[in-house]
């Protein structure tokens, strides 16, 4: 009976083992199946020493392919908007907005990685140990002259919960992500941008 029992338990752990997906497949389950999706995010920004950080938060939409929508609240209010087309980049204490074209502002950035970007073209990904009760997977663009060093792209479950992007410079950033809502319906309207009246439009 003894051995028995055991036999059942390692066949258990055996089974549990199978069924837990690697990061990397959930990350790119994730770019296939989940065509839109809807959350709020928390951004922490770590200065390449570690000494100084910077908070921001908001809200994130998209629907695949190549639109987004990111609308910062605190404690500036700045708008982030791939319609398709083109990338807008909206600073409202400023009244200034930025665009250029989207084949050229994604490439192999973290929003390639949201907007459903060609993963193994694109970057190397491997698994990373759980940490922080999140599943992680690494992609590091495979182009050496970027402007990001690595993402890190984390999950609880199936769930997006957490991005990490390191640039260049060291810098970090870090969006936790929070009532994520996977294939969740999003308005049209919601990728459309117009700038305001009066406001200063710089094409890149």
């Amino acid at each position: 009976m003894t051995m028995l029992r055991g036999v059942t338990f390692i066949a258990a752990i055996a089974v549990s083992i199978a069924a837990h997906a690697a990061p990397v497949d959930t990350l790119r389950a994730f770019v296939r199946d989940v065509k839109s999706g809807h959350a709020e995010f928390t951004q922490t920004v770590t200065s390449p020493d570690g000494a100084k950080k910077k908070s921001s938060s908001g809200s994130f939409d998209f629907a695949r392919p190549n639109r987004f929508r990111f609308a910062y609240a605190k404690p500036f209010e700045q708008t982030i908007v791939a319609d398709g087309d083109k990338v807008w980049i909206y600073d409202k204490d400023l009244n200034q907005v930025s665009s250029r074209r989207i084949s050229r502002a994604l490439g192999a950035t973290p929003a390639a990685l949201l907007a459903g970007g060609s993963l193994d073209k694109d970057f190397e990904l491997s698994n990373l140990p759980s940490q922080g009760g999140l599943d992680w997977a690494e992609a590091k663009p495979k182009a050496k002259d970027g402007a990001f060093q690595s993402f890190r792209v984390g999950f609880r479950g199936n769930d997006l919960a957490a991005l990490e992007i390191v640039d260049s410079f060291g810098q970090k950033s870090l969006l936790s992500f929070s009532a994520f809502a996977s294939n969740a319906p999003v308005a049209p309207e919601s990728f459309r941008f117009t700038p305001p009246a009066g406001a200063d439009v710089l094409e890149q």
